[in-house]
């Protein structure tokens, strides 16, 4: 890599917690963040597995790693978090905000219960994230860049989809609202809306033949690689990006592309 391009998107001393990180995207994110130096708190439900990853990129990377508890779902979890992060490694400056889930359903089959904990864990779970962060970025005086993952099921819907549709359609005008508060202490806040990933909340869907069916009808006609989210989030955690936030980032092949 040359030096104008790392010194562009190198993360040297920056610290990024990733939200959600013990799988599929998060645990991609875990990955490049290290390997573009900074170092990464890996923060999900599933210890175990985010202990094994953290232990998996030090060691390939050399870079400092720690394992938090975080549930997205309970406000005393998300600021715990936050605050063993900033014990043992420093205020966190990046944040990919990731943590998420699924319950298809037809509309008049969701219950009140899918429809609580979607929000609670897709919505609400973001926004308690992306406050605590932001409020120890303000008070530090550091800044810092807040990455959302949304989806492009937040742009546009589909059958089955309608709780998780509202849950990232709402992410993505929280980010949207959040850029526009934070700016003036130079946090920025930006969504990447990734259209088909294979990750343990479709799988199941995307090996059936109707998923087969939905994925050919796209302009790719595949689904995309992990690592062809990395590019993007990279682009919005570095400082160069410094003029870029409200961002709501389509990587999905041409997906929500439509011909008038």
């Amino acid at each position: 890599m040359s030096d104008y391009v790392s010194g562009l998107f190198g993360l040297d001393g920056k610290i990024a917690m990733v939200v959600g990180a013990s799988s599929g995207i998060g645990a991609e994110f875990a990955r490049a963040l290290a390997r573009a130096g900074a170092d990464v708190v890996l923060g999900a439900r599933r210890a175990d597995r985010i202990e094994a990853l953290a232990n998996e990129i030090a060691e390939e990377t050399g870079k400092r790693t720690l394992a938090v508890a975080l549930d997205v779902t309970d406000a005393d979890s998300v600021e715990a978090a936050f605050d063993k992060a900033e014990a043992e490694m420093g205020t966190v400056n990046i944040v990919c905000n990731n943590a998420g889930l699924a319950r298809p359903n037809f509309a008049l089959a969701d219950t009140e219960e899918d429809w609580d904990i979607t929000m609670d864990t897709n919505l609400k779970g973001m926004w308690r994230v992306a406050r605590a962060a932001a409020s120890r970025m303000i008070e530090a005086k550091s800044g810092g860049s807040i990455i959302n993952t949304a989806s492009i099921l937040g742009l546009g819907v589909a059958p089955t989809q309608t709780t998780y549709c509202v849950s990232k359609a709402g992410v993505v005008q929280m980010t949207k609202a959040l850029a526009l508060e934070w700016q003036r202490f130079g946090v920025r806040v930006n969504a990447i809306c990734p259209g088909y990933f294979k990750t343990e909340i479709n799988d199941k869907y995307l090996d059936t033949e109707q998923g087969q069916k939905m994925v050919a009808l796209t302009p790719a006609k595949r689904v995309g690689n992990l690592e062809e989210l990395v590019p993007a989030m990279l682009m919005l955690a570095c400082d160069a990006s410094g003029f870029t936030t409200g961002v709501a980032l389509p990587v999905d092949g041409a997906h929500t592309v439509r011909i008038l």
